[in-house]
């Protein structure tokens, strides 16, 4: 059974241009998918867990650098929602490991396609999402 994964990321990511978000669409199809926010800190809990429910098996946000977010504090904020929708997820018994954030270092020059493609690597070794599944199963 094929993966969905989602990858929200953050606009001012470097290397988030559109010709490389379209190269990965490309590459994996209807395995991924890809929503650009204008600031990390502006994803909420419940997109990903809503995300989990609706349509993917994980869920990722790619932040810019730290230290370099344009509103000051957004990918700090992110990183404590994400904890906290892993809260979530583990509370109903699901692997934390569905969402995840990805926080480069000021020194590290990662591309976004880069990210995605290790990302994937990660989520695709997770079992099928029983509740995506039976979600679907339902509709």
């Amino acid at each position: 059974m094929e993966r969905v994964i989602a990858f929200f990321y953050c606009q001012n990511t470097p290397s988030s241009t559109e010709t490389d978000r379209q190269m990965l669409e490309k590459k994996y199809g209807k395995n991924i998918r890809l929503f650009p926010i204008p600031c990390s800190g502006r994803l909420e809990p419940v997109h990903i867990l809503r995300a989990l429910e609706s349509f993917t098996d994980a869920a990722y946000l790619i932040t810019c650098p730290e230290g370099t977010c344009r509103y000051f504090e957004g990918n700090l904020r992110a990183r404590k929602r994400v904890i906290r929708a892993q809260q979530f997820i583990t509370a109903i018994g699901l692997e934390k490991e569905r969402a995840g954030i990805y926080m480069r270092s000021a020194g590290n020059t990662k591309k976004l396609s880069e990210i995605v493609e290790e990302l994937f690597e990660i989520a695709s070794k997770l079992p099928p999402s029983p509740v995506f599944r039976y979600s679907e199963r339902e509709v």
